[in-house]
């Protein structure tokens, strides 16, 4: 009689974990942020980083997707694509690629949709072509969203391929929003056991959960995914078209010059003022730490011929602006006390009706109004003691010309009548 209550007890045990697991896993199910398919893929994605990789390895080593880091910007080509490409193949992996976005403005988007296409024509990706867009600069969330979608809506037409977003947990979360959140989406959080929701997006399609991973054939560290179904192509094995119009360069390199660091400057601030990218001021300057730069080191800079839309001639005295939706030039004119034919000749804007969201502009250095008084663009440090004594006027008289309400309190990019 004991040994059969026991072993009532027993299966009471096991059927109560059981329940217990079911109601677990269909909870899970229910309310969880989970993949898009049953199915998963080791994945990694990969670029210049990464160097020379022995593909025979990674293969055999169980992986079996691999994104491959294609183009960034409006010119740069990544310096291993080819040979990632034609290795990763050659070895049976599945193949990826995509493009690292630093458009700022809906054209530009635009032009570096038409890039990344041109650049991976005639190749056989067997994955979603997919979208990085991580760096935002001073946008807005709306310009943001309106920049990626016509990114990737680009990236489709002219490809022909499906597209796909990739992002990390806070982008997803707080800024993506409206029809990009219609395409799949590979989102990286680390240091999780599974990617938290994110209240846009239903599911994910891949998952890169380290930066750090490990992975025979490749020296240092490497990004690890794991990737569903969804991130293969359903439009078959047809190679990506070449572009049906040709890609607008970017003005060529011409040299490169040396600027001093300021307080406050960043590599990545610092490639968009200069147009150029982080992986390249790292390249010229043979920095270890990319964020990790100094205020008075120095760093050597490429320079190009003037285009509409170039800054990388600003001199120290001048100031970067960049267009926000409903600005006109005669009102950017009017705030930094310069004139609308002083700001487009600088700019070499030809129609000054004609100015884009996301456009940046060099605005003239400080000039004598007609009056007499000088109109004076503050500076990042600039207090109104310093231009006091610079200028020989009382902090008096300036607080009164500018009407300033707190002498203490002055805002870089303002302008002030001294």
């Amino acid at each position: 009689m004991i040994i059969l209550k026991n072993r009532i007890l027993k299966i009471a045990v096991v059927l109560m974990l059981n329940f217990t697991l079911s109601i677990c896993i269909l909870i899970r199910t229910t309310y969880a942020f989970g993949p898009s398919s049953e199915s998963f893929y080791d994945g990694i994605d990969v670029s210049s980083w990464q160097r020379e990789i022995d593909f025979a390895q990674v293969k055999n080593s169980g992986i079996q997707i691999v994104y491959i880091k294609s183009s960034e910007g409006f010119t740069l080509v990544d310096p291993y694509f080819e040979q990632n490409y034609s290795m990763a193949k050659a070895n049976g992996l599945k193949v990826g690629f995509y493009h690292y976005v630093t458009a700022r403005s809906i054209d530009a988007a635009l032009r570096q949709a038409r890039f990344f296409v041109s650049n991976i024509s005639g190749k056989n990706p067997d994955c979603k072509l997919a979208m990085d867009f991580e760096s935002f600069g001073d946008l807005s969330v709306s310009e943001i969203n309106s920049i990626g979608l016509a990114f990737i809506r680009e990236v489709e037409r002219l490809s022909g391929k499906e597209a796909i977003v990739y992002s990390n947990t806070y982008t997803a979360r707080t800024i993506f929003s409206g029809e990009l959140t219609n395409y799949p989406l590979w989102v990286a959080q680390y240091g999780v056991d599974w990617p938290t929701p994110n209240g846009k997006w239903n599911s994910w399609a891949g998952w890169q959960y380290t930066s750090m991973g490990n992975v025979p054939g490749i020296n240092g560290y490497v990004d690890r995914d794991q990737f569903t179904e969804d991130m293969f192509l359903s439009s078959g094995d047809k190679p990506v078209p070449s572009p049906d119009e040709p890609v607008e360069p970017d003005s060529p390199i011409t040299g490169t010059t040396t600027i001093v660091i300021k307080w406050g400057d960043t590599l990545s601030g610092l490639a968009l003022k200069y147009n150029t990218t982080v992986a390249e001021l790292v390249r010229l300057n043979n920095i270890a730490n990319p964020n990790l730069i100094y205020a008075g080191d120095t760093l050597i800079v490429p320079t190009r011929e003037t285009n509409p839309g170039d800054t990388s001639g600003a001199t120290s005295d001048e100031t970067i602006y960049i267009v926000k939706r409903g600005d006109t030039l005669s009102q950017i004119a009017l705030r930094y006390g310069t004139t609308v034919s002083a700001i487009a000749q600088r700019n070499n804007i030809r129609n000054v009706n004609l100015i884009y969201v996301g456009q940046r502009l060099i605005i003239p250095s400080t000039s004598t109004s007609t009056s007499g008084k000088i109109v004076y663009t503050i500076k990042w440090g600039d207090t109104l003691w310093s231009l006091s004594r610079r200028y020989g006027v009382p902090i008096a008289t300036i607080v009164m010309q500018n009407r300033i309400a707190n002498p203490n309190l002055i805002y870089a990019g303002d302008t002030l009548i001294i």
